[in-house]
């Protein structure tokens, strides 16, 4: 190991667009195949493992912290889908989830048949099958991730797809459930996203193109060899996103085309396949929207939810005849007024009721509503199901279409994960399971709060803000502020374990829910997109400076963490304000993204341009990116402590920003604080695969914020340091 930072070759390569000319020295780090470029990550593997040496107690601590308050053998809530509870378990000592199921019964009693078996972690289930062990799976492998699992109507088929390079470049496999026995048929190189046809005899999957853009839906039938499976769609625009979803009602295939400013529906009657595919609103019509098909009185609707003259969107019924007429002319009839002050994000029905899920007063939650009347002035009003707290997260976890219950997922910052069941005619909710925290966890020794920030502009910032609850307002208290802000992605409440290792270290954690985010509707998230992306960077940073100025946090004592868009949140913020913090960890950072979105070749870049703007071909779009870009646009300056974590397979983004960043950033800082890049040689965009070694990673990570914020020893309950 060595204390001396590598220091990379500088090779001049020439960029010209707009007739501006950029000589980077470092673009060289892309050649992935390079050698050279491998032995040059490895050198800074082997520098950051030197400069962090110290902080390896303190990582092996804040692991087993986590470790020890996660019930290692657990399982989730069994979900019901036709004569099947389906389910999943860890066990302690494993890496991966085994998936299971046990039969259901019939009795005619509805209570009684909708209410999942009673089943106890580390006990044996009498009658379970095993569908599928990630352990098993895992075996003498570098990597494993699930990136599908489904089983066919009957029950008798599984097909999941496996990934064991990071890379998210599947392999798809049927298992007969039957015998146990692997199908004979192979699929290789599937992306996200399986379904069987209703009978069974088919396999939808999608496909991606060079640049890692899901852009086909093929079917395979089951029995055939892969070079006879159907192309059921192709989408050429390399800035249109596809994917694929069954109807509720199991009755059609559902093909999605979009940005994140239009999209395209394409329907698959799955009963009348040659007859096509339907387009419901074409792209050109420029309307953001998902359909959902029904049937209303015998007659095919679809239930739409749209941004058609309602940017926080609405949803309407539309009668499928109607599409065959022009835009102006058909008639849609309004189930969920559009409301400035209500996101609403999807619609999707059961066999009695629809279910909308909406986000209202920057939280996430479900109203419900019966079918009867829909969209008529018999339609009666949403009922939405009540909670105590007024930070929380509230999802839609299942709802299978002739189910009677709807499953629901809930949340809060110090309520570990619920799994509530609601039953639709009675309006009664029912709890599960609250996921077991061990270690004399009390969520009663913690607070989540709301404060508000306030931006240069004005802008009114809403800001998370979690703490021990003994903590005193005396300036004195460390803090990390966390964010994301892009892509209408909202950071929602949410409980996390390791968080608490933070917390108990007297670090003050902030979730700022800056512009680009989603958690204010759509007009928060075009506030921070495009050509008003800079307000994304400089919200954080006002939210920075309100928690230095509200005599809960030290203004010495702050850091930053970002990951993927994030970690370019945490490049830019770096070069805007380095002085506001003791040390950033920027987290597979999309750093160089104006050198990334300049190339329509890189993957997924021409799929920027409706975040970003397309600097290939604005020139207003190549000034504004280049002003922000955190490789662009490192200074002399006395930059912060730094860590910027990636990994070599990540298809988003690609090893090479990161690379380059930390080799620029240690030309020109004109500080002494180390800057170090840690590259996982075997993992993918959400680092390396397995919960353990998650763990560790989320555990390095905080221990390099921790020993920066001199916040490395856990207090003890009256708030002094424990020995």
């Amino acid at each position: 190991m060595t204390s001396t930072p590598p220091v990379a070759k500088k090779v001049p390569t020439e960029r010209t667009h707009h007739g501006d000319t950029v000589i980077d020295p470092y673009e060289w780090l892309r050649a992935k195949d390079s050698p050279e470029v491998v032995e040059h990550l490895k050198a800074e593997n082997a520098y950051t493992e030197a400069v962090t040496a110290g902080q390896e107690q303190l990582r092996q601590d804040i692991f087993s912290e986590i470790k020890n308050r996660t019930q290692e053998t657990d399982l989730s809530v069994p979900a019901r889908k036709k004569d099947w509870w389906y389910y999943s378990r860890t066990e302690e000592g494993k890496q991966y989830s085994i998936h299971c199921r046990v039969k259901a019964e019939d009795t005619g009693d509805v209570a009684r048949d909708w209410t999942p078996p009673e089943v106890v972690p580390g006990r044996p289930v009498d009658g379970e099958q095993v569908l599928l062990d990630g352990n098993l799976e895992a075996e003498g492998k570098p990597f494993f991730s699930l990136g599908g699992l489904t089983v066919s109507e009957d029950g008798t088929l599984l097909a999941f797809s496996v990934d064991n390079a990071g890379d998210e470049r599947f392999s798809l496999r049927i298992k007969d459930l039957r015998t146990g026995e692997l199908l004979p048929d192979e699929i290789p190189n599937v992306f996200y996203g399986l379904a069987f046809s209703s009978d069974g005899s088919q396999v939808f999957y999608t496909v991606v193109d060079d640049s890692w853009r899901p852009y086909q839906v093929k079917s395979h039938r089951l029995g055939t060899a892969v070079e006879q499976d159907a192309l059921v769609y192709q989408e050429d625009d390399v800035a249109m996103w596809t994917g694929f979803d069954l109807s509720a009602d199991r009755t059609q295939l559902l093909i999605g085309i979009g940005c994140s400013e239009y999209s395209e529906y394409r329907v698959l009657d799955l009963e009348r396949q040659d007859a096509g595919l339907t387009t419901l609103i074409p792209r050109s019509e420029r309307i953001l929207y998902e359909a959902e098909p029904l049937r209303v009185d015998g007659r095919l609707h679809y239930l739409l939810t749209h941004d058609r003259g309602a940017r926080n969107s609405m949803v309407s019924l539309v009668a499928a005849e109607q599409f065959q007429r022009p835009l102006a002319e058909q008639e849609w009839m309004t189930v969920v007024n559009h409301d400035d002050a209500v996101r609403v994000h999807g619609a999707t029905v059961t066999a009695t009721h629809v279910l909308v899920s909406v986000r209202k007063d920057t939280t996430m939650r479900v109203q419900i509503l019966p079918r009867e009347g829909l969209g008529t002035p018999l339609q009666q009003p949403p009922v939405e199901p009540a909670f105590d707290e007024s930070l929380y997260t509230c999802n839609l976890a299942g709802a299978e279409f002739e189910s009677p219950v709807i499953r629901l997922s809930y949340a809060s910052y110090f309520t570990p994960p619920r799994v509530y069941d609601y039953l639709l005619d009675a309006g009664v909710l029912s709890l599960r399971k609250e996921t077991e925290v061990r270690g004399g966890y009390r969520s009663e020794d913690y607070v989540a709060e709301r404060q508000w920030a306030a931006a240069a502009d004005g802008t009114q910032v809403p800001l998370s803000v979690l703490r021990r609850r003994d903590l005193q307002q005396d300036g004195s208290n460390p803090a990390v502020i966390y964010a994301y802000g892009s892509y209408e992605i909202s950071m929602d409440p949410a409980f996390s374990i390791s968080r608490l290792s933070l917390l108990d270290r007297g670090i003050i954690f902030v979730v700022a829910h800056i512009r680009g985010g989603g958690e204010m509707g759509r007009t928060w998230y075009e506030g921070g997109k495009k050509l008003a992306k800079k307000n994304t960077f400089t919200d954080f940073v006002d939210a920075t400076t309100h928690m230095a100025e509200s005599g809960w946090v030290d203004p010495k004592r702050v850091a930053a963490i970002g990951g993927s868009a994030g970690g370019l949140l945490m490049g830019a913020v770096a070069n805007l304000a380095p002085e506001k913090y003791c040390a950033i960890v920027a987290q597979v950072p999309f750093v160089d993204a104006l050198t990334t979105i300049l190339d329509p070749e890189l993957p997924l870049s021409a799929l920027e341009w409706e975040e970003w703007g397309n600097p290939i071909t604005d020139p207003e779009v190549y000034r504004y990116m280049k002003e922000y870009t955190p490789y662009e646009n490192i200074r002399e300056a006395a930059y912060p402590r730094i860590a910027a974590v990636t990994s070599f397979n990540d298809t988003r983004v690609l090893y090479v920003e990161p690379a380059k960043w930390v080799a620029r950033l240690r030309e020109l800082t004109t500080g002494s604080e180390p800057i170090v890049l840690k590259t996982e040689m075997d993992g993918g965009h959400g680092g390396a695969s397995g919960r353990y070694e998650l763990w560790k990673d989320v555990a390095w990570d905080y221990a390099f914020v921790a020993d920066a914020l001199g916040a490395t020893r856990v207090l003890s309950q009256a708030g002094s340091v424990a020995g």
